[in-house]
Protein backbone atom coordinates (compact mmCIF):
# COMPACT_ATOMS: atom_id res chain seq x y z
CA UNK A 1 0.00 0.00 0.00
CA UNK A 2 1.86 3.21 -0.83
CA UNK A 3 1.38 6.67 0.87
CA UNK A 4 -0.99 7.45 -1.50
CA UNK A 5 -3.75 4.71 -1.25
CA UNK A 6 -6.75 5.58 0.44
CA UNK A 7 -7.22 4.20 3.95
CA UNK A 8 -10.92 3.35 2.88
CA UNK A 9 -9.62 0.35 0.32
CA UNK A 10 -7.66 -1.09 3.35
CA UNK A 11 -10.75 -0.65 5.17
CA UNK A 12 -12.85 -2.51 2.39
CA UNK A 13 -10.58 -5.77 2.43
CA UNK A 14 -11.17 -5.23 6.69
CA UNK A 15 -14.77 -5.37 5.97
CA UNK A 16 -14.34 -8.23 3.42
CA UNK A 17 -13.16 -10.16 6.04
CA UNK A 18 -15.85 -9.38 8.71
CA UNK A 19 -18.74 -9.99 6.40
CA UNK A 20 -17.05 -13.53 5.55
CA UNK A 21 -17.02 -14.62 9.17
CA UNK A 22 -20.52 -13.27 9.59
CA UNK A 23 -21.90 -14.88 6.73
CA UNK A 24 -20.43 -17.75 7.72
CA UNK A 25 -21.66 -18.24 11.28
CA UNK A 26 -25.31 -17.53 10.41
CA UNK A 27 -25.60 -19.28 7.37
CA UNK A 28 -24.79 -22.49 9.17
CA UNK A 29 -28.03 -22.57 11.08
CA UNK A 30 -29.80 -22.89 7.97
CA UNK A 31 -27.82 -25.97 6.43
CA UNK A 32 -27.70 -27.48 10.20
CA UNK A 33 -31.03 -29.56 8.94
CA UNK A 34 -28.92 -30.77 5.67
CA UNK A 35 -25.38 -31.30 7.23
CA UNK A 36 -27.47 -33.56 9.93
CA UNK A 37 -29.08 -35.77 7.15
CA UNK A 38 -25.59 -35.68 4.79
CA UNK A 39 -23.57 -36.68 7.52
CA UNK A 40 -26.28 -38.92 9.63
CA UNK A 41 -25.56 -36.38 12.67
CA UNK A 42 -27.44 -36.39 15.98
CA UNK A 43 -28.79 -32.94 17.35
CA UNK A 44 -26.28 -33.17 20.34
CA UNK A 45 -23.22 -33.64 17.12
CA UNK A 46 -25.10 -30.78 14.90
CA UNK A 47 -25.16 -28.30 17.96
CA UNK A 48 -21.65 -29.35 18.86
CA UNK A 49 -20.53 -28.42 15.54
CA UNK A 50 -22.48 -25.27 15.82
CA UNK A 51 -21.41 -24.01 19.28
CA UNK A 52 -17.57 -24.95 19.22
CA UNK A 53 -16.99 -22.53 17.13
CA UNK A 54 -18.28 -19.59 19.41
CA UNK A 55 -16.42 -21.50 22.51
CA UNK A 56 -12.75 -21.40 20.62
CA UNK A 57 -13.41 -17.87 19.60
CA UNK A 58 -14.05 -16.52 22.88
CA UNK A 59 -11.46 -18.48 24.62
CA UNK A 60 -8.59 -17.39 21.96
CA UNK A 61 -9.84 -13.68 21.15
CA UNK A 62 -7.99 -11.95 24.03
CA UNK A 63 -4.73 -14.03 23.27
CA UNK A 64 -4.65 -13.49 19.71
CA UNK A 65 -5.45 -9.78 19.66
CA UNK A 66 -2.53 -9.18 22.41
CA UNK A 67 -0.22 -11.37 19.45
CA UNK A 68 -1.19 -8.62 17.05
CA UNK A 69 0.34 -6.32 18.91
CA UNK A 70 3.03 -8.17 19.78
CA UNK A 71 4.15 -9.64 16.21
CA UNK A 72 1.79 -7.22 13.92
CA UNK A 73 -2.39 -6.79 13.15
CA UNK A 74 -1.68 -7.43 9.32
CA UNK A 75 0.80 -10.96 10.02
CA UNK A 76 -2.30 -12.61 12.54
CA UNK A 77 -4.69 -11.04 10.22
CA UNK A 78 -3.25 -12.94 6.87
CA UNK A 79 -2.89 -16.23 9.33
CA UNK A 80 -6.60 -16.29 10.52
CA UNK A 81 -7.13 -15.98 6.80
CA UNK A 82 -5.05 -19.25 6.13
CA UNK A 83 -6.39 -21.10 9.03
CA UNK A 84 -9.93 -20.38 7.98
CA UNK A 85 -9.70 -20.82 4.86
CA UNK A 86 -8.00 -24.59 5.41
CA UNK A 87 -10.32 -25.21 7.91
CA UNK A 88 -13.89 -24.43 5.87
CA UNK A 89 -11.75 -26.74 3.27
CA UNK A 90 -12.09 -29.55 6.25
CA UNK A 91 -15.54 -28.77 7.53
CA UNK A 92 -16.80 -29.01 3.48
CA UNK A 93 -14.52 -32.41 3.26
CA UNK A 94 -16.00 -33.56 6.44
CA UNK A 95 -16.90 -37.30 6.29
CA UNK A 96 -18.29 -37.70 9.81
CA UNK A 97 -19.45 -35.53 12.64
CA UNK A 98 -16.51 -35.77 14.23
CA UNK A 99 -14.57 -34.33 11.37
CA UNK A 100 -17.28 -31.53 11.50
CA UNK A 101 -16.66 -30.84 14.76
CA UNK A 102 -12.84 -30.88 14.84
CA UNK A 103 -13.10 -28.42 11.63
CA UNK A 104 -15.40 -26.36 13.20
CA UNK A 105 -12.26 -25.83 16.09
CA UNK A 106 -9.92 -24.70 13.29
CA UNK A 107 -12.32 -22.27 11.89
CA UNK A 108 -13.13 -20.70 15.84
CA UNK A 109 -9.02 -20.89 15.75
CA UNK A 110 -8.93 -18.78 12.13
CA UNK A 111 -11.94 -16.65 12.96
CA UNK A 112 -9.96 -15.68 16.96
CA UNK A 113 -7.24 -14.74 15.13
CA UNK A 114 -8.44 -12.27 12.13
CA UNK A 115 -11.48 -10.58 13.77
CA UNK A 116 -9.74 -8.59 16.67
CA UNK A 117 -7.17 -7.16 14.26
CA UNK A 118 -9.89 -5.30 11.99
CA UNK A 119 -10.46 -2.73 15.13
CA UNK A 120 -7.25 -2.34 15.92
CA UNK A 121 -5.89 -2.15 12.49
CA UNK A 122 -8.54 0.54 11.54
CA UNK A 123 -7.01 2.69 15.46
CA UNK A 124 -3.68 2.50 13.23
CA UNK A 125 -4.81 3.24 9.62
CA UNK A 126 -7.45 6.00 10.67
CA UNK A 127 -7.22 9.42 12.44
CA UNK A 128 -8.89 9.92 15.48
CA UNK A 129 -11.17 12.19 13.76
CA UNK A 130 -12.45 9.62 11.56
CA UNK A 131 -12.31 6.32 13.28
CA UNK A 132 -16.43 6.87 13.84
CA UNK A 133 -17.09 6.92 9.83
CA UNK A 134 -14.85 3.99 9.45
CA UNK A 135 -16.28 1.73 12.43
CA UNK A 136 -19.77 2.72 10.96
CA UNK A 137 -19.29 1.28 7.50
CA UNK A 138 -17.32 -1.74 9.71
CA UNK A 139 -20.55 -1.87 12.01
CA UNK A 140 -23.06 -1.75 8.16
CA UNK A 141 -21.12 -4.89 6.77
CA UNK A 142 -21.25 -6.39 9.95
CA UNK A 143 -24.93 -5.61 10.05
CA UNK A 144 -25.61 -7.36 6.09
CA UNK A 145 -24.01 -10.39 6.92
CA UNK A 146 -26.23 -10.99 9.59
CA UNK A 147 -28.88 -10.02 8.03
CA UNK A 148 -28.06 -11.98 4.67
CA UNK A 149 -26.54 -15.28 6.49
CA UNK A 150 -29.49 -17.13 6.59
CA UNK A 151 -31.22 -16.29 3.09
CA UNK A 152 -27.15 -16.93 1.69
CA UNK A 153 -27.41 -20.17 3.79
CA UNK A 154 -30.84 -21.12 2.25
CA UNK A 155 -29.95 -20.71 -1.21
CA UNK A 156 -26.71 -21.95 -1.26
CA UNK A 157 -28.06 -25.24 0.49
CA UNK A 158 -30.93 -25.67 -1.77
CA UNK A 159 -28.83 -24.83 -5.25
CA UNK A 160 -25.15 -26.38 -4.23
CA UNK A 161 -25.76 -28.74 -1.23
CA UNK A 162 -24.65 -27.90 2.32
CA UNK A 163 -21.06 -28.28 2.15
CA UNK A 164 -20.69 -25.07 -0.21
CA UNK A 165 -21.96 -23.26 2.67
CA UNK A 166 -18.03 -23.81 4.31
CA UNK A 167 -16.44 -24.31 0.05
CA UNK A 168 -17.48 -21.32 -0.50
CA UNK A 169 -14.79 -19.41 2.19
CA UNK A 170 -12.03 -20.33 0.60
CA UNK A 171 -12.18 -18.17 -2.56
CA UNK A 172 -13.24 -15.24 -0.52
CA UNK A 173 -10.34 -15.80 1.93
CA UNK A 174 -8.08 -15.94 -1.30
CA UNK A 175 -9.57 -12.82 -2.01
CA UNK A 176 -9.57 -11.23 1.15
CA UNK A 177 -5.73 -11.66 1.55
CA UNK A 178 -4.83 -10.70 -1.76
CA UNK A 179 -6.82 -7.19 -0.74
CA UNK A 180 -5.18 -7.21 2.80
CA UNK A 181 -1.56 -7.67 1.48
CA UNK A 182 -1.95 -5.23 -0.42
CA UNK A 183 -3.83 -2.76 0.29
CA UNK A 184 -3.01 -2.81 4.31
CA UNK A 185 0.13 -0.89 5.20
CA UNK A 186 2.54 -2.86 8.21
CA UNK A 187 1.44 -1.97 11.14
CA UNK A 188 3.62 -2.64 14.91
CA UNK A 189 6.21 -5.36 15.27
CA UNK A 190 9.76 -4.07 14.65
CA UNK A 191 11.26 -5.46 17.98
CA UNK A 192 11.35 -8.66 19.93
CA UNK A 193 8.73 -9.90 21.83
CA UNK A 194 7.50 -12.42 24.23
CA UNK A 195 4.00 -13.82 24.44
CA UNK A 196 2.80 -13.85 28.60
CA UNK A 197 1.76 -17.45 27.87
CA UNK A 198 0.91 -18.01 31.57
CA UNK A 199 -1.74 -15.06 31.15
CA UNK A 200 -2.53 -16.72 27.95
CA UNK A 201 -3.20 -20.43 29.03
CA UNK A 202 -5.47 -19.10 31.79
CA UNK A 203 -7.24 -16.58 29.98
CA UNK A 204 -8.52 -19.53 27.37
CA UNK A 205 -9.12 -21.88 29.97
CA UNK A 206 -11.12 -19.59 32.12
CA UNK A 207 -13.09 -18.58 29.12
CA UNK A 208 -13.70 -21.84 28.04
CA UNK A 209 -15.39 -23.07 30.72
CA UNK A 210 -17.88 -20.01 31.39
CA UNK A 211 -18.40 -19.46 27.80
CA UNK A 212 -19.06 -23.62 27.19
CA UNK A 213 -21.23 -23.27 30.74
CA UNK A 214 -23.53 -20.56 29.40
CA UNK A 215 -23.77 -22.39 26.05
CA UNK A 216 -24.47 -25.82 27.33
CA UNK A 217 -26.69 -24.68 30.12
CA UNK A 218 -29.73 -24.35 29.01
CA UNK A 219 -29.60 -28.28 27.06
CA UNK A 220 -28.58 -29.40 30.49
CA UNK A 221 -31.64 -28.11 32.70
CA UNK A 222 -28.50 -26.59 34.48
CA UNK A 223 -27.87 -29.65 35.89
CA UNK A 224 -25.07 -32.64 35.30
CA UNK A 225 -22.72 -31.94 32.30
CA UNK A 226 -19.80 -33.80 32.91
CA UNK A 227 -20.32 -36.98 35.07
CA UNK A 228 -21.82 -35.56 38.65
CA UNK A 229 -19.88 -32.06 37.82
CA UNK A 230 -23.55 -29.39 37.19
CA UNK A 231 -23.73 -26.31 34.98
CA UNK A 232 -23.24 -24.12 37.92
CA UNK A 233 -19.58 -26.09 38.99
CA UNK A 234 -18.26 -25.20 35.19
CA UNK A 235 -19.04 -21.66 35.37
CA UNK A 236 -17.54 -21.45 38.40
CA UNK A 237 -14.24 -22.91 38.03
CA UNK A 238 -13.74 -20.87 35.02
CA UNK A 239 -14.44 -17.86 36.99
CA UNK A 240 -11.90 -18.89 39.60
CA UNK A 241 -9.46 -19.53 36.53
CA UNK A 242 -10.30 -15.80 35.68
CA UNK A 243 -9.85 -14.62 39.02
CA UNK A 244 -6.33 -16.09 38.74
CA UNK A 245 -5.39 -15.18 35.80
CA UNK A 246 -6.67 -11.68 37.28
CA UNK A 247 -3.84 -11.61 39.87
CA UNK A 248 -1.29 -13.05 37.64
CA UNK A 249 -1.49 -10.40 35.30
CA UNK A 250 -1.27 -7.56 38.24
CA UNK A 251 2.59 -8.97 38.41
CA UNK A 252 3.23 -8.51 35.07
CA UNK A 253 2.20 -5.31 33.89
CA UNK A 254 6.20 -4.00 33.13
CA UNK A 255 6.36 -7.36 31.22
CA UNK A 256 4.24 -7.17 27.64
CA UNK A 257 1.49 -8.61 29.72
CA UNK A 258 -1.80 -10.47 28.10
CA UNK A 259 -4.17 -7.99 29.62
CA UNK A 260 -2.62 -4.37 30.07
CA UNK A 261 -4.32 -2.63 32.84
CA UNK A 262 -3.87 0.47 31.09
CA UNK A 263 -6.74 -0.29 29.10
CA UNK A 264 -8.91 -0.81 32.08
CA UNK A 265 -7.71 2.71 33.25
CA UNK A 266 -9.23 4.44 30.35
CA UNK A 267 -12.58 5.56 32.00
CA UNK A 268 -14.27 5.52 27.83
CA UNK A 269 -13.04 1.88 27.30
CA UNK A 270 -14.20 0.42 30.38
CA UNK A 271 -17.45 2.37 30.65
CA UNK A 272 -18.15 0.61 26.49
CA UNK A 273 -17.22 -2.97 27.87
CA UNK A 274 -19.68 -2.56 29.91
CA UNK A 275 -22.43 -1.33 27.67
CA UNK A 276 -21.31 -3.15 25.25
CA UNK A 277 -22.21 -6.03 27.15
CA UNK A 278 -25.58 -5.12 27.69
CA UNK A 279 -26.25 -3.84 24.03
CA UNK A 280 -25.28 -7.22 22.35
CA UNK A 281 -27.00 -9.19 25.07
CA UNK A 282 -30.05 -6.83 23.73
CA UNK A 283 -29.52 -7.40 20.21
CA UNK A 284 -29.19 -11.76 20.88
CA UNK A 285 -32.12 -11.33 22.85
CA UNK A 286 -34.40 -9.80 20.78
CA UNK A 287 -33.29 -12.47 17.70
CA UNK A 288 -34.03 -15.34 20.04
CA UNK A 289 -37.57 -13.76 21.39
CA UNK A 290 -38.76 -12.85 17.85
CA UNK A 291 -37.60 -15.91 16.70
CA UNK A 292 -39.98 -18.41 18.91
CA UNK A 293 -42.66 -15.62 18.67
CA UNK A 294 -42.70 -16.00 15.15
CA UNK A 295 -42.64 -19.30 14.83
CA UNK A 296 -43.95 -20.89 17.54
CA UNK A 297 -46.96 -18.08 18.13
CA UNK A 298 -47.54 -17.52 14.50
CA UNK A 299 -46.43 -20.51 13.25
CA UNK A 300 -44.18 -19.20 10.52
CA UNK A 301 -41.73 -20.78 9.08
CA UNK A 302 -37.70 -20.41 9.63
CA UNK A 303 -36.87 -19.20 6.42
CA UNK A 304 -40.13 -16.46 6.96
CA UNK A 305 -39.36 -15.54 10.28
CA UNK A 306 -35.70 -15.43 9.20
CA UNK A 307 -37.09 -13.00 6.93
CA UNK A 308 -38.69 -10.82 9.38
CA UNK A 309 -35.85 -10.65 11.56
CA UNK A 310 -33.73 -9.57 8.71
CA UNK A 311 -35.59 -5.85 8.39
CA UNK A 312 -33.93 -4.31 11.67
CA UNK A 313 -30.38 -5.23 10.52
CA UNK A 314 -30.99 -4.24 7.13
CA UNK A 315 -32.30 -1.30 7.66
CA UNK A 316 -29.22 -0.62 10.51
CA UNK A 317 -27.24 -0.51 7.07
CA UNK A 318 -28.39 2.34 5.44
CA UNK A 319 -28.05 4.24 9.05
CA UNK A 320 -24.32 2.97 10.28
CA UNK A 321 -22.26 5.37 8.08
CA UNK A 322 -24.23 8.33 8.40
CA UNK A 323 -24.32 7.76 12.81
CA UNK A 324 -20.50 7.25 12.17
CA UNK A 325 -19.80 10.38 10.34
CA UNK A 326 -22.29 12.10 13.26
CA UNK A 327 -19.61 10.53 15.58
CA UNK A 328 -16.62 11.76 14.07
CA UNK A 329 -18.11 15.23 14.49
CA UNK A 330 -20.47 15.57 17.42
CA UNK A 331 -18.49 12.75 19.50
CA UNK A 332 -20.06 9.77 20.35
CA UNK A 333 -21.30 9.90 23.17
CA UNK A 334 -24.99 11.38 22.69
CA UNK A 335 -25.19 9.71 19.81
CA UNK A 336 -25.14 6.71 21.50
CA UNK A 337 -27.44 7.90 23.86
CA UNK A 338 -30.26 8.52 21.71
CA UNK A 339 -29.48 5.34 19.32
CA UNK A 340 -29.77 3.43 23.08
CA UNK A 341 -32.57 5.48 23.76
CA UNK A 342 -34.40 4.47 20.47
CA UNK A 343 -33.54 0.83 20.56
CA UNK A 344 -35.44 0.44 23.83
CA UNK A 345 -38.29 2.32 22.08
CA UNK A 346 -38.49 -0.01 19.24
CA UNK A 347 -38.48 -3.20 21.61
CA UNK A 348 -41.48 -1.23 23.80
CA UNK A 349 -43.20 -0.98 20.52
CA UNK A 350 -42.70 -4.61 19.21
CA UNK A 351 -44.08 -6.01 22.28
CA UNK A 352 -46.85 -3.56 22.63
CA UNK A 353 -48.50 -5.10 19.67
CA UNK A 354 -47.13 -8.86 19.89
CA UNK A 355 -50.56 -10.67 19.88
CA UNK A 356 -51.28 -14.37 19.37
CA UNK A 357 -53.34 -13.89 16.81
CA UNK A 358 -51.56 -10.88 15.38
CA UNK A 359 -49.20 -10.47 11.77
CA UNK A 360 -45.96 -10.00 11.22
CA UNK A 361 -46.82 -7.08 9.68
CA UNK A 362 -47.86 -5.26 13.04
CA UNK A 363 -44.09 -6.12 14.31
CA UNK A 364 -42.91 -3.82 10.85
CA UNK A 365 -43.10 -0.44 12.55
CA UNK A 366 -40.75 -1.14 15.38
CA UNK A 367 -38.28 -3.17 13.28
CA UNK A 368 -37.95 -0.27 11.63
CA UNK A 369 -37.56 1.77 14.28
CA UNK A 370 -34.73 -1.00 16.11
CA UNK A 371 -33.22 -1.05 12.40
CA UNK A 372 -32.29 2.43 12.61
CA UNK A 373 -31.22 2.40 16.68
CA UNK A 374 -29.27 -0.72 15.62
CA UNK A 375 -27.50 1.80 12.83
CA UNK A 376 -27.08 4.31 15.15
CA UNK A 377 -25.35 2.40 17.88
CA UNK A 378 -22.69 0.40 15.79
CA UNK A 379 -20.03 3.01 15.42
CA UNK A 380 -20.16 4.79 18.76
CA UNK A 381 -18.82 2.00 20.93
CA UNK A 382 -15.50 1.13 19.41
CA UNK A 383 -14.91 4.75 18.61
CA UNK A 384 -15.34 5.83 22.45
CA UNK A 385 -13.85 2.67 23.68
CA UNK A 386 -10.51 3.17 21.40
CA UNK A 387 -10.20 7.23 21.20
CA UNK A 388 -8.05 6.91 24.49
CA UNK A 389 -5.77 4.09 23.70
CA UNK A 390 -2.47 3.91 22.22
CA UNK A 391 -2.35 2.10 18.84
CA UNK A 392 0.69 -0.36 20.42
CA UNK A 393 -1.88 -1.84 22.82
CA UNK A 394 -5.27 -1.34 20.30
CA UNK A 395 -4.71 -5.65 19.47
CA UNK A 396 -5.37 -6.11 23.26
CA UNK A 397 -8.22 -4.02 23.58
CA UNK A 398 -9.61 -5.11 20.01
CA UNK A 399 -9.50 -8.47 21.78
CA UNK A 400 -11.14 -7.12 25.06
CA UNK A 401 -13.87 -6.14 23.26
CA UNK A 402 -14.54 -8.64 21.02
CA UNK A 403 -14.08 -10.96 23.81
CA UNK A 404 -16.87 -8.87 26.13
CA UNK A 405 -19.09 -8.80 22.90
CA UNK A 406 -19.39 -12.70 22.52
CA UNK A 407 -19.84 -12.93 26.11
CA UNK A 408 -22.94 -10.44 25.76
CA UNK A 409 -24.63 -12.50 23.17
CA UNK A 410 -23.90 -15.71 25.04
CA UNK A 411 -25.09 -14.44 28.23
CA UNK A 412 -28.11 -12.57 26.77
CA UNK A 413 -29.36 -16.17 24.94
CA UNK A 414 -28.96 -17.68 28.32
CA UNK A 415 -30.97 -15.55 30.38
CA UNK A 416 -33.20 -14.65 28.14
CA UNK A 417 -34.02 -18.18 27.42
CA UNK A 418 -34.41 -19.02 31.00
CA UNK A 419 -36.15 -16.18 31.81
CA UNK A 420 -38.92 -17.19 28.69
CA UNK A 421 -39.10 -20.63 29.94
CA UNK A 422 -39.91 -19.34 33.40
CA UNK A 423 -42.62 -17.41 32.16
CA UNK A 424 -44.00 -19.58 30.00
CA UNK A 425 -45.22 -21.98 32.33
CA UNK A 426 -46.48 -19.48 34.98
CA UNK A 427 -48.38 -17.70 31.62
CA UNK A 428 -49.57 -20.87 29.90
CA UNK A 429 -51.47 -22.43 33.60
CA UNK A 430 -52.92 -18.26 33.95
CA UNK A 431 -54.24 -19.05 30.30
CA UNK A 432 -55.41 -22.45 30.77
CA UNK A 433 -57.41 -21.60 33.48
CA UNK A 434 -59.39 -19.15 31.78
CA UNK A 435 -60.15 -21.11 28.54
CA UNK A 436 -61.04 -24.08 30.95
CA UNK A 437 -63.76 -22.04 32.12
CA UNK A 438 -64.77 -21.58 28.46
CA UNK A 439 -65.59 -25.21 27.29
CA UNK A 440 -68.34 -27.40 27.84
CA UNK A 441 -68.51 -28.79 31.07
CA UNK A 442 -67.49 -32.50 30.22
CA UNK A 443 -64.60 -31.40 28.90
CA UNK A 444 -63.18 -29.15 31.57
CA UNK A 445 -61.65 -32.22 33.59
CA UNK A 446 -59.88 -34.02 31.13
CA UNK A 447 -58.63 -30.81 29.85
CA UNK A 448 -57.49 -29.50 33.23
CA UNK A 449 -55.78 -32.82 33.30
CA UNK A 450 -53.79 -32.63 30.09
CA UNK A 451 -52.45 -29.48 30.59
CA UNK A 452 -50.97 -30.48 34.02
CA UNK A 453 -49.66 -33.72 32.58
CA UNK A 454 -48.39 -31.37 29.02
CA UNK A 455 -46.57 -28.70 31.69
CA UNK A 456 -44.97 -31.44 33.88
CA UNK A 457 -41.52 -30.53 34.78
CA UNK A 458 -42.29 -27.24 32.90
CA UNK A 459 -43.10 -26.13 29.53
CA UNK A 460 -40.92 -26.59 26.96
CA UNK A 461 -41.28 -24.14 23.62
CA UNK A 462 -42.97 -27.06 21.66
CA UNK A 463 -46.04 -26.03 20.49
CA UNK A 464 -47.20 -29.47 18.91
CA UNK A 465 -45.85 -31.62 21.34
CA UNK A 466 -47.57 -29.34 23.87
CA UNK A 467 -50.82 -29.81 22.35
CA UNK A 468 -50.31 -33.46 21.35
CA UNK A 469 -49.76 -33.99 25.17
CA UNK A 470 -52.92 -32.47 26.22
CA UNK A 471 -55.02 -34.45 23.67
CA UNK A 472 -53.43 -37.79 24.29
CA UNK A 473 -55.64 -40.85 25.44
CA UNK A 474 -59.21 -39.11 24.65
CA UNK A 475 -61.91 -40.25 21.71
CA UNK A 476 -61.52 -38.37 18.82
CA UNK A 477 -64.05 -35.75 19.26
CA UNK A 478 -62.98 -34.69 22.50
CA UNK A 479 -59.21 -34.58 21.58
CA UNK A 480 -59.94 -32.30 18.42
CA UNK A 481 -61.56 -29.81 20.70
CA UNK A 482 -59.06 -29.85 23.66
CA UNK A 483 -56.31 -29.94 20.80
CA UNK A 484 -57.78 -26.62 19.31
CA UNK A 485 -58.11 -25.41 22.84
CA UNK A 486 -54.67 -26.34 23.85
CA UNK A 487 -53.05 -24.29 20.60
CA UNK A 488 -54.85 -21.43 21.59
CA UNK A 489 -53.45 -21.36 25.06
CA UNK A 490 -50.31 -22.09 24.04
CA UNK A 491 -49.75 -19.03 21.74
CA UNK A 492 -51.65 -16.85 23.92
CA UNK A 493 -49.37 -18.34 26.74
CA UNK A 494 -45.98 -17.99 24.85
CA UNK A 495 -46.55 -14.30 23.25
CA UNK A 496 -47.63 -13.50 27.11
CA UNK A 497 -44.01 -14.56 28.24
CA UNK A 498 -42.46 -12.98 25.63
CA UNK A 499 -44.01 -9.95 25.41
CA UNK A 500 -43.03 -9.87 29.41
CA UNK A 501 -39.45 -11.31 28.88
CA UNK A 502 -39.02 -8.14 25.92
CA UNK A 503 -38.86 -5.97 29.06
CA UNK A 504 -35.61 -7.40 30.08
CA UNK A 505 -33.30 -5.97 27.13
CA UNK A 506 -35.85 -2.90 27.21
CA UNK A 507 -34.26 -2.04 30.62
CA UNK A 508 -30.81 -3.23 29.63
CA UNK A 509 -30.47 -0.61 27.18
CA UNK A 510 -32.23 2.22 29.43
CA UNK A 511 -29.20 1.28 31.90
CA UNK A 512 -26.49 1.76 29.35
CA UNK A 513 -28.08 5.27 28.59
CA UNK A 514 -27.41 6.13 32.33
CA UNK A 515 -23.64 4.40 31.72
CA UNK A 516 -23.01 6.36 28.77
CA UNK A 517 -23.74 10.05 30.42
CA UNK A 518 -20.65 9.14 32.00
CA UNK A 519 -18.23 8.88 29.50
CA UNK A 520 -16.29 11.78 28.71
CA UNK A 521 -16.96 13.85 26.05
CA UNK A 522 -13.74 14.38 25.08
CA UNK A 523 -11.07 11.48 25.55
CA UNK A 524 -7.67 12.93 26.74
CA UNK A 525 -4.27 11.72 24.68
CA UNK A 526 -4.06 8.13 24.80
CA UNK A 527 -2.54 5.69 27.16
CA UNK A 528 0.79 4.92 27.04
CA UNK A 529 1.65 0.94 27.34
CA UNK A 530 3.30 -0.21 30.35
CA UNK A 531 6.42 -0.70 30.60
CA UNK A 532 7.34 1.84 27.98
CA UNK A 533 8.41 5.05 27.99
CA UNK A 534 5.52 7.61 28.66
CA UNK A 535 4.68 8.12 25.34
CA UNK A 536 3.06 5.55 22.93
CA UNK A 537 5.90 6.45 20.19
CA UNK A 538 8.34 4.81 22.98
CA UNK A 539 6.17 1.91 23.42
CA UNK A 540 6.88 0.96 20.05
CA UNK A 541 10.01 1.78 18.37
CA UNK A 542 8.89 1.38 14.63
CA UNK A 543 5.94 4.00 15.55
CA UNK A 544 7.52 7.05 13.58
CA UNK A 545 7.55 4.45 10.84
CA UNK A 546 3.94 3.53 11.43
CA UNK A 547 2.13 6.55 12.63
CA UNK A 548 4.01 8.41 8.89
CA UNK A 549 2.70 5.53 6.99
CA UNK A 550 -0.77 5.38 8.02
CA UNK A 551 -0.92 8.87 8.03
CA UNK A 552 -0.41 9.08 4.40
CA UNK A 553 -2.20 6.65 3.76
CA UNK A 554 -4.92 8.37 5.70
CA UNK A 555 -4.52 11.36 3.42
CA UNK A 556 -6.80 14.03 2.73
CA UNK A 557 -9.65 13.23 0.50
Amino acid sequence: MTRRASPWLALASLALGAFMIGVSTTSMNTALPAIGTGLDATFDELLWALNVYSLVLAAFMITAGRMGDLYGQKRLYLLGLAVFALASVACGLAQSPGQLIAARVGQGIGGALLSPQTLSMISWIFPPERRGAANGVWGAVAGIAVAAGPGLGGLVVTALGWRWVFLLNVPICVLTAVCAALLIPRLGGGRRHRLDLAGAALATVGLFLVTYGLLEGQSHDWGPVWGPVPIPAVVGAGVVVLGVFVVVERGRQEREPLLPYAILADRNFSLMGVVTVTLVAAVGAMLLLLSIYLQSALGMSALAAGLVMAVAPAVSTGIAPVAGRLTDRLGGKYVLVVGLALFAAGLVQVLAVARADGSWLDLLPGLVVVGVAMGVTFAPPPTIAMYGIAPSLAGAASGTLNTIRMFGATIGAAAVGAVVQARLETSVRAEAAARAAQLAPELREPFVAGIARASAGGVEIDRQRFVAEVAAGLPDVAAAALREAADEVFRAGLTGAVRTTLLVPAALLLASVVITLAVRHRPPAPVAAPGSAASATAAAPDAPQVAGAAAGAAGRP
